[in-house]
């Protein structure tokens, strides 16, 4: 096992920058997940990392090694694509043990690791089969089991679930985990849905653009986002904004307003630095679940879907001001599509965001 550390890489495609100077550390045995829209790096920075692109400007360090221009079978990596890229005529033995083949090891030494691999992946009974005798997740294992034997010191993911459908990705986030729990490598992994992100991460990368938006643990990305960005993009359903006014600044709270919507001086928690005059405009962020019955703040607003889901429902409605909230309830029957109603929350779990989109 390895840490892994990223200074100031940068990649261009022509004159297009599409990593803009990232800057990074891995510490050993963490499991961190790059998280993003599409087209924002995270799949181009991991394969920086597994030395499958050239890396433009900067420095990529495994261990204490410089591996910037090292050739990609020497770094150390064993990387797991979305795709399983399973050779159909092998069994998941021989497709487990192949790299070892390649490497030359004695033919007892390949089986035992092989073996070692199929019984922490649960594919003892599969190891005769071939890949089209294997369901999505089993051949998704199968291909992990190929990166498991080559006991590398970083493991690279790139999107390994998107192939599979929705009960399988939750079977396969839970192996993940686990596995990371019972090797504990150091594990880099690239996924568009932050649900993976916040379930598997130790810490999640938020990009954009190319760049950083913010780092940290999934509960603090969640609770303590930097910016309108990281919040619209951790959490499902995304966090509500509205629109609304500071119409004075006291003790460490903004009290904002908003006549269309029927807020008049709710007092609202700086997080950050208290600015020296009321800001003005500004952006009300409140999580679905912070919609509670006697909250001091309330939102009036006619329902217009609602997703029932069992035990839990959500609400969406189109407010005043024509902006759209989604309301976490956990009484499926007391909204009404087409009638209006009165959401309170709790201003002590909203947040403030400025003009700039960043957190006040």
């Amino acid at each position: 096992m390895a840490g892994l550390s990223l200074k100031s890489v940068k990649k261009r495609f022509g004159n297009v920058e599409v990593v803009t100077g990232v800057d990074l550390t891995v510490e050993n045995g963490e499991f961190l997940v790059f998280v993003g829209p599409s087209g924002c790096g995270k799949s181009t920075l991991l394969r920086m990392i597994a030395g499958l692109e050239t890396v433009s400007e900067g420095r990529i360090e495994i261990g204490d090694k410089d591996v910037t221009h090292v050739d990609p079978a020497k770094r150390g990596i064993a990387m797991v694509f979305q795709t399983y890229a399973l050779y159909p005529h092998m069994t998941v033995a021989t497709n487990i043990g192949f790299p070892l083949e390649m490497a030359g090891l004695p033919q007892d030494e390949i089986d035992r690791k092989v073996a070692e691999a199929a019984k922490v992946l649960h594919l003892e009974p599969y190891l005769q089969r071939k890949p089209r005798e294997l369901s999505g997740g089993q051949r998704q294992r199968v291909a992990i089991g190929r990166a498991i034997v080559r006991q590398p010191e970083v493991f690279l993911f790139d999107e390994p679930l998107s192939n599979l459908d929705a009960e399988l990705r939750i079977q396969m986030r839970l192996e993940i985990a686990r596995l990371h729990q019972e090797l504990k490598s150091t594990m880099v992994y690239v996924t568009h849905d932050q649900v993976e992100a916040m379930t598997l991460a130790t810490r999640i990368v938020v990009l954009r653009a190319g760049r950083i938006e913010q780092v940290g643990s999934p509960l603090d990305l969640y609770e303590n986002p930097d910016n309108t960005f990281v919040a619209g993009f951790i959490g499902s359903p995304r966090m509500n904004f509205v629109k609304v006014r500071v119409v004075r600044v006291a003790e460490g709270f903004a009290f904002v307003s908003a006549e269309a919507l029927g807020l008049s001086e709710i007092p609202v928690r700086l997080r950050g630095v208290e600015p020296e005059s009321p800001p003005g405009d500004v952006t009300l962020g409140i999580r679905p679940e912070h919609f509670r019955d006697g909250g001091d703040g309330a939102l009036s607003g006619i329902v217009s879907v609602v997703e029932r889901l069992g035990g839990t429902s959500y609400v969406h409605a189109a407010l005043n001001d024509g902006s759209q909230i989604t309301v976490e309830s956990r009484d499926p029957r007391e909204h009404q599509v087409g009638r209006a109603h009165t959401f309170a929350f709790d201003p002590d779990s909203a947040l403030l965001f400025g003009g700039d989109g960043k957190r006040l």
